[in-house]
């Protein structure tokens, strides 16, 4: 460093003296001989010391730049390999790219075997395409994300402590690896879940004689109100016409106040066409609808507003605002016709993400929506039919893995219940 510093001192003075040269210019042309004696005798300065004392000097302080990033690079590789939780590297497609000691531990994968699988095979069934979702968003530069993911139990099935797991992820790019990665942390232990299930330190507190923790009274209750919905859900499914349109509606009124405050249903047309909507269901609706007398939304090109018939609210309602949106101008719903995943966000920071009323204003901030659910509608094979989506707003409790587990599985009926 210091023989650089003395080049550049040098450089400085040089600069200066040619300065001196160049005002020399204005002198007569019968005392010019001497300035340019002495501007060649500062180019031979410049060519027989400056320039090999930089080239003796620039390429040592490439080498200790390299040198410091390689030093910088295996510190970076540790203390991602020895950190206390499990930390992944994952693709868009949630297949892991990288993954540290604690995570083979975690999810029992040897180490050197991890890279290429997907991590979503050590989770839920249930809570897969949850998980899958947040990755591609966080990917895409949407935002960080946080969400409580379940591990598969263990080959006897007992639930053990540690099973669920607060994974918190953001997107990286780290140097040699294609596109945009997303770094994700697992949070084991009671505090995973202190934000999504408030019940966590009475249900800590009182376990069985095999050390299983058992429910607290919220859980169970809870569970008791996601059975009763399902059964409702079933009965409507079985009770109702064989028009989609039909079909969709009555699902529409069973979800509605119970479970979210807005719930709207979007249907794909026949043959593949562009999805229409046909069912809105939020807290200004007034009135029970018309029963549906037709097919077209599955056959043609129905009119948004099909299946709400009756007395149409004002046009400035949050409800007709919704009826006449089209389902194209909704990212989230556009988004889960055309992968077939679940979408669930809590406190979504794309305000977009549901699209925007006619003054331009996010629904999402108008409705004041908290947490949203989207999901596909299809069969276990098959294309995507339709898309559900619910919002909740103001101060209700979040949507849990447990619910959005629950509505993947009416999803699923409801898919079958709309082929053709």
């Amino acid at each position: 460093m210091a023989e650089v510093e003395r080049v550049a001192a040098e450089l400085a003075d040089f600069r200066r003296r040619v300065e001196e040269l160049r005002a020399a210019r204005a002198l007569p042309s019968t005392e010019r001989l001497s300035v340019l004696d002495a501007a060649l005798f500062e180019l031979q300065h410049v060519v027989d010391v400056l320039l090999p004392r930089l080239e003796r000097g620039l390429p040592a302080e490439r080498d200790n730049g390299a040198r410091r990033a390689a030093e910088e690079q295996q510190l970076l590789r540790a203390l991602f390999q020895r950190m206390p939780f499990a930390v992944a590297l994952l693709g868009p497609d949630a297949v892991i790219r990288r993954l540290n000691f604690a995570g083979t531990r975690l999810f029992g994968m040897r180490a050197g075997y991890a890279a290429g699988r997907p991590l979503t095979a050590s989770l839920a069934p249930e809570e897969r395409a949850a998980f899958r979702s947040q990755v591609a968003a966080v990917s895409r530069n949407e935002g960080d994300r946080s969400l409580v993911v379940r591990l598969l139990p263990p080959p006897d099935g007992a639930r053990r402590a540690g099973e669920s797991l607060r994974a918190t992820m953001t997107a990286l790019r780290p140097q040699g690896e294609p596109g945009t990665s997303v770094l994700t942390v697992f949070l084991t232990g009671p505090e995973a879940m202190a934000a999504d299930r408030p019940g966590a330190a009475e249900r800590t507190a009182d376990t069985g004689r095999a050390g299983t923790p058992r429910p607290g009274l919220s859980e169970v209750t809870r569970n008791a109100e996601l059975m009763d919905l399902l059964d409702d859900m079933t009965m409507a499914l079985l009770e109702s016409p064989r028009e989609p349109t039909a079909v969709l509606d009555r699902a529409c009124r069973v979800l509605r106040g119970r479970f979210a405050d807005w719930v709207t249903a979007d249907l794909v047309t026949r043959g593949g066409g562009p999805l229409v909507r046909v069912a809105v269901y939020g807290a200004e609706r007034a009135g029970p609808p018309a029963p549906y007398t037709g097919d077209e939304a599955y056959g043609a090109d129905a009119p948004a507003g099909a299946g709400r018939t009756g007395a149409p609210p004002p046009s400035d309602t949050l409800t007709a605002t919704l009826a006449a949106q089209l389902p194209k101008d909704c990212p989230v719903v556009v988004e889960a016709a055309r992968a077939g995943n679940a979408n669930l966000q809590v406190r979504p920071e794309d305000l977009g993400a549901f699209g925007h009323d006619a003054a331009g204003a996010p629904i999402l901030a108008r409705a004041e929506v908290t947490s949203f659910l989207c999901v596909p509608l299809r069969a276990t094979a098959g294309p995507v039919r339709g898309v559900l989506t619910l919002l909740r707003t103001g101060g209700r409790r979040a949507f849990s893995m447990a619910e959005a587990g629950a509505v993947d599985r009416m999803a699923r009926h409801l898919g079958r219940a709309l082929r053709p």
